[in-house]
């Protein structure tokens, strides 16, 4: 009986070393990694659809930007939550059968954070950013919170087959301005060499404090701001598998 229960304690102890070692390699597989669902290009190609699920990318970041299927809006992720802008203004939380055709997102960890106290244009912030970082040869995870004197942003509407050209739809979007209100830019910056891939620079979404609004960032006014700042230096890309990505011409 002693020995049976001794047999049953290493078994205990050996489980329970496993689940930690698991553990341990899971948060390190997870740490300064950038996931990408499909490419930048299939989407202007007029890929709208993915079989990603909003429950399958939350499992690779609590950080991103995205769209979601037939276009319909943008997608912010901050704090673990996933926000759909949709084209009339409306913010909803995503549900997680939701679907991506296109959606970038990481575990956000700063390793840097300084304050913008100067006032500036988008222009400017992106100079002032390009000062902070160490090589645009990373990628980066980039939030930047504050009261925002004026915001320009857009989303698009949702689009029906046969889906028009991106650039079609790039001219039909909604635009929405905002002064003086508080919310977050969440954000990457790509290299130039991911070009094609991702988009290259500079790409922020806004979504505001309240979490009524927002958009993808086109001009906006600054001054006196946090901006937090993650390293990234490992890219994971999983691509869609079907038959619109796989006969798409994806060369230019």
């Amino acid at each position: 009986m002693l020995k049976e229960r001794f047999k049953t304690f290493k078994l205990f102890i050996f489980s329970l070393l496993l689940i930690t070692l698991f553990g341990l390699s899971s948060s390190i597989d997870n740490k300064d990694v950038l996931f990408q669902y499909s490419t930048v290009n299939a989407l202007y190609k007029g890929i709208y659809d993915g079989e990603m699920t909003y429950r399958e990318l939350k499992r690779h970041g609590n950080f991103g930007l995205g769209t979601f299927n037939s276009l319909d809006g943008e997608m912010v992720g901050l704090n673990g939550h996933f926000y759909q802008i949709k084209a009339e203004g409306v913010v909803r939380p995503v549900d997680n059968l939701m679907k991506t055709p296109f959606a970038t997102v990481t575990f956000f960890e700063p390793d840097k954070t300084v304050l913008l106290k100067n006032k500036m244009n988008y222009e400017q912030l992106k100079q002032s950013l390009d000062s902070l970082l160490p090589t645009k040869n990373l990628f980066y995870a980039i939030k930047i919170e504050g009261v925002f004197k004026y915001i320009k942003a857009r989303s698009v509407s949702r689009q029906n087959k046969p889906y028009p050209s991106f650039t079609d739809v790039i001219n039909n979007e909604s635009v929405f301005e905002f002064n003086n209100i508080r919310g977050t830019l969440v954000g990457f910056y790509c290299p130039e060499y991911t070009s094609g891939i991702n988009v290259p620079g500079y790409h922020f979404h806004l979504i505001t404090e309240d979490k009524k609004a927002g958009g993808h960032l086109l001009e906006c006014e600054i001054q006196d701001v946090k901006v937090e700042i993650d390293y990234i230096s490992r890219f994971y890309m999983l691509l869609p598998q079907c038959n619109e990505f796989y006969n798409a011409d994806l060369t230019h």
